[in-house]
């Protein structure tokens, strides 16, 4: 059994999601706007739960909800919560989100945020990976029609996808009623392009802010704004 990943306030076990901690959900837990004061969160697709885990750290939410579909996943999600300081305030369902759409009479969210499966070319290493990362379990248009539904008039829906389909989403999402308002795209050096995009929309239009962050200088030199936005989580720094 592989060491829990140590974050400065929480713990979470890995050992049994195809999916590991990685920068994805680490920047989204730590990027995801809650200028707004969310009393109701949504993360969908949790794996381990780091996201939400993350965002009850860093908000006072009263609700902290997750819905994740692959069993192996939702049980470590399940204890990671309840090892968490903030456990009475966190929930899983094991549910697919369709389902979860089901019951949207008792569902409203003040925020929601997704670190959804997707393809990239180099993480198809084995076929558990494959499945956690296939596209077709969380649609893009599913995305869209979960924040359609679920989501408070004021609330933010807050999604990482790969810096190529930033447009394609934000057309899909538009088109739907819900506008961009803030948009970081992030890239591993200076040099390099852009990997990913972090999106967060609401239902009013509104001047998009953008943002780029670059998160090293060089191997394992972090930049100031990468490390200024997960300083409060990770141990070393």
């Amino acid at each position: 059994m592989s060491a829990p990943f140590i974050f400065k306030e929480f713990s979470v076990k890995q050992d049994q999601c195809a999916m590991k901690i990685g920068t994805d959900g680490v920047l989204l837990g730590a990027w995801a706007p809650i200028c707004h004061k969310p009393n109701s969160i949504l993360d969908i697709g949790a794996g381990t739960g780091v996201v939400a885990l993350m965002l009850a750290q860093r908000s006072l939410a009263e609700t902290i909800d997750a819905v994740e579909l692959i069993p192996e996943a939702y049980e470590q999600c399940v204890a990671n919560f309840e090892n968490a300081p903030w456990a009475d305030r966190l929930f899983c369902y094991h549910a697919h989100l369709e389902e979860l759409l089901e019951e949207t009479e008792a569902l409203t969210y003040d925020l929601m945020v997704s670190n959804p499966p997707f393809y990239t070319e180099n993480n198809l290493d084995n076929e558990a990976r494959a499945a956690a990362r296939e596209s077709s379990t969380l649609p893009f248009p599913l995305l869209v029609q979960a924040a359609t539904t679920l989501l408070s008039p004021e609330g933010v829906f807050a999604v990482v996808l790969p810096f190529k389909e930033e447009q394609d989403f934000i057309a899909l999402a538009t088109k739907a009623g819900l506008f961009p308002r803030e948009i970081m795209q992030v890239r591993g050096h200076e040099n390099a392009p852009f990997k990913r995009s972090y999106m967060a929309f609401g239902f009013k239009k509104t001047r998009c802010l953008h943002h780029e962050l670059t998160i090293e200088t060089s191997r394992h030199q972090y930049t100031e704004a990468y490390t200024e936005l997960v300083k409060e989580f990770y141990l070393k720094m």
